[in-house]
């Protein structure tokens, strides 16, 4: 028996060894790239917040690609084609960018400290699009030369940058962990402006776990820096999928943010559509005949006058429906996806909670229509202070043109169940942990309970059948919404969550509850003569 137990304990001691050295390796990461971020803020001081991150991830961008650029060169030459360095069509074979030596890291690190480095940044970074077409209109255009930095902190921010070894770790994605973690912090320096460009990463995952794209067409209409992009692609390659069975679609309107986006997806090897230039979704339409299997988005909130009274009134788009009002973008968000949604495709994208109720401006029967042409397959009330840009609490939709059962993607032997005129909601407020004194996070198993709930609810769950849980979700179906007034608010719907009986009599709490409320008046009865005695000592008595 005693060689039984050493044997089986052996294995827990080096497992716990490789956790240890894991998270040892995790906080160095950590610090590395705090190590870098403060680094970077020291540009605050001469650029503005919200243009420092197109300096910082301009920079990081060059780095990673001629780190790759190097590595592919030297196998060039390892492989005796050593003639053939300089051809364009040696490194974009191998999915590779090619740089003129005046763009190359190294060139541009030995030079950090001149007085015209600014200019030759603009310059490397201009070569380099140049000569990569696919990164047409992704790199900034002579931004380090407008922007007047301080030649010291530049020079001080190539130097800790130089530090990155960016394909050192062909398992560790380490230029993408830069890249989410500087979007995550840049979000967070500048508050309300600088998060519409980024939606945390949970609640990215959760979308990504509820619709579950593995294969098809992905459309993200208000793009931003690409995180639902990035977050979709991890998804397939964590869940034994081929990244080359999705193909993406976006569209971003701001041109700097836009950048961002094609930068974004170009570190990771991803191609996507994000439009010949960056334009308004609702005004220019990069994709009119597009039909996504998948829509992922996080929709500017609440978007005042995004179009004019006059201006967009018959448009395609609202067909079958009234025309969303001008003061509130929210719908016309909501009809332009439907409008994009294949036969079988699903939606899912953050909103305010206000969407879920209100009835201002022909709102309430854009939405009934909605509800009655059963449209709405889940409706997700998330905690505050998820968000950068507020504070206020939002929720997730999720829609589809197809509530049939079929059979589940990646799952052959399972059949969704067919949920027609039924939608699930889920109230998830209380879900959620503060990761600092203003933000919450939703946690790993938070995501999981979540989306384990919808799945179980589709008859996609191998762990069990669903069952409504009071608090938290409950199915319900068209006559019960209707009976609502077609408002949406889980709340309304899955009720107060059960009283755990702790044993106590009630008679004993009563009589606790009372002595302890005699006990309070008695005390309140002290301190209001005190307060009348401190006022007559001030000449304010009766």
């Amino acid at each position: 028996m005693a060689k039984k137990s050493t044997a089986t304990k052996k294995p827990k001691k080096t497992t716990q060894k490789a956790s240890k050295k894991k998270d040892k390796e995790r906080d160095s990461k950590k610090s590395f790239e705090q190590t870098l971020w403060d680094t970077a803020d020291k540009l605050r001081g001469t650029v503005e917040s919200s243009e420092y991150k197109h300096v910082v991830l301009s920079l990081i961008f060059l780095k990673f690609v001629s780190d790759r650029f190097n590595s592919r060169r030297q196998e060039i030459i390892d492989d005796g084609k050593a003639a053939y360095v300089d051809m364009v069509e040696f490194y974009t074979m191998k999915n590779v960018f090619y740089l003129p030596e005046d763009s190359r890291w190294a060139t541009i690190a030995g030079q950090a400290k001149q007085d015209d480095i600014a200019v030759r940044i603009d310059s490397a970074l201009h070569d380099v699009e140049k000569n990569n077409p696919s990164l047409k209109g992704a790199l900034p255009d002579n931004y380090f030369s407008r922007m007047g930095i301080d030649v010291a902190k530049l020079a001080a921010l190539i130097d800790s940058i130089n530090n990155i070894d960016t394909i050192a770790d062909s398992e560790e994605d380490v230029v993408g962990r830069v890249y989410e973690y500087f979007l995550g912090k840049f979000a967070a320096t500048e508050g309300k402006g600088g998060g519409e460009f980024y939606t945390p990463k949970c609640v990215v995952n959760l979308i990504a776990e509820m619709i579950e794209p593995y294969s098809g067409k992905i459309y993200d209409p208000c793009c931003g820096s690409g995180g639902m992009f990035v977050q979709s692609v991890k998804f397939v390659t964590s869940h034994s999928g081929n990244q080359k069975d999705i193909s993406i679609y976006g569209q971003e309107q701001t041109s700097t943010t836009y950048k961002l986006a094609k930068m974004n997806l170009a570190i990771r090897g991803i191609s996507g559509n994000l439009g010949e230039v960056p334009a308004d979704t609702f005004f220019k339409d990069q994709h009119p005949d597009l039909k996504a299997d998948y829509i992922m988005a996080n929709p500017p909130f609440n978007l005042k006058a995004w179009r004019g009274p006059d201006e967009l009134t018959d448009d395609p788009r609202w067909s079958g429906y009234e025309v969303p009002p001008a003061g509130n973008a929210n719908y016309g968000w909501i009809l332009h996806m439907v409008s994009k949604l294949s036969e079988n495709g699903v939606a899912g994208f953050v909103l305010a909670n206000g969407s879920m109720s209100t009835s201002t401006s022909g709102e309430g029967a854009i939405r009934k229509k909605i509800i009655e042409n059963d449209l709405v397959d889940c409706m997700i009330a998330l905690p505050g202070q998820l968000f950068y840009t507020t504070q206020i609490p939002v929720c997730l939709w999720f829609l589809t043109k197809s509530k049939k059962a079929r059979k589940v993607k990646g799952h052959p032997e399972l059949n969704q169940r067919a949920r027609i005129r039924e939608t699930l909601f889920i109230d998830a407020r209380n879900h959620g942990t503060m990761v600092d004194r203003t933000h919450k996070e939703l946690t790993e198993a938070d995501i999981a309970e979540i989306a384990r709930t919808y799945h179980a609810w589709r008859g996609e769950a191998k762990d069990g059948d669903y069952v409504d849980k009071p608090g938290f979700c409950k199915s319900s179906t068209l006559a019960e919404i209707q009976a609502n007034d077609h408002v949406l608010t889980p709340g309304r719907y899955v009720g107060a969550a059960a009283i755990e009986d702790d044993g106590i009599p009630f008679e004993t709490k009563m009589t606790d509850l009372t002595t302890t409320l005699y006990q309070q008046m008695e005390e309140a009865k002290k301190l209001d003569k005190a307060i009348q005695k401190n006022l007559e000592a001030l000449g304010y008595g009766k």
